[in-house]
């Protein structure tokens, strides 16, 4: 199997983990009926970013409190304790601790994990903006796939040349390496691809500084109901 095809494999690959990952955290919203708004428990939120246990996701929850309490914003309208009732066998029942958050709520705790985790490194990216999720998510997918193809293409294309005309030395090996980069770009450019107007990956940390600037009016469009009883 040649480098290329098992460069789409893992392009394939990673692009059914990413939408595999949204659809987990997609499965985990709940919506407050009465005024129809967005929010995740805790103790879901938990498991699919990949804390065994509660003492230790607890840690990360009251960092993002303080992060959001830092930010100006009023912790109880993003973070609200909630007391479940819980069967633990022989029909006995004890109650069990866990948190309403909003999306800004899961954006901080998000940022507040480890994100060489995978499926923290993906939360900060899903929570980043309550308006344009989807929008990020599948950029992020397309982004991926053709940057990664054509930039394979390329090198492919070198280490052929390199082979067949028995090329030799530093110098010459970068220039057919930079031409073969410039011909899949007129390739790209013929089909109608500007490469130079998609979005880099950068532009996910641009996204998600500006998050951070707007955290206030974010917040304020996507708090938990009022009055809400535990």
């Amino acid at each position: 199997m040649s480098n290329y095809a098992k460069e789409v494999i893992i392009i394939e690959f990673e692009k059914s983990k990413l939408i595999e990952l949204k659809e987990k955290f997609d499965s985990i919203i709940k919506t407050e009926e009465k005024d129809n708004i967005e929010f995740w428990y805790a103790r879901d939120l938990q498991i699919q970013l990949g804390y065994k246990r509660w003492e230790n996701f607890i840690e990360t929850i009251k960092k993002a409190m303080q992060s959001c309490e830092n930010a100006g914003i009023e912790v109880d309208n993003h973070f609200r304790e909630v007391t479940k009732m819980v069967q633990i066998g022989s029909g006995a029942r004890r109650n069990l601790q866990d948190y309403m958050l909003t999306r800004y709520a899961c954006y901080l705790i998000a940022q507040n994990g480890d994100s060489k985790k995978e499926e923290i490194a993906f939360a900060q990216t899903y929570f980043a903006v309550q308006t344009r999720k989807q929008e990020i998510i599948e950029d992020r997918i397309k982004l991926m796939t053709l940057t990664i193809a054509a930039k394979n293409l390329a090198t492919e294309m070198t280490n052929y040349n390199v082979t067949e005309k028995d090329m030799y030395g530093e110098e010459s090996i970068t220039d057919e390496h930079v031409d073969n980069n410039l011909s899949v770009r007129n390739m790209l450019n013929k089909r109608g691809i500007k490469p130079e107007n998609l979005k880099p990956a950068e532009d996910l940390k641009k996204l998600e500084r500006r998050v951070k600037s707007e955290s206030k009016k974010i917040a304020d469009s996507n708090k938990l109901p009022k009055n809400e009883a535990n």
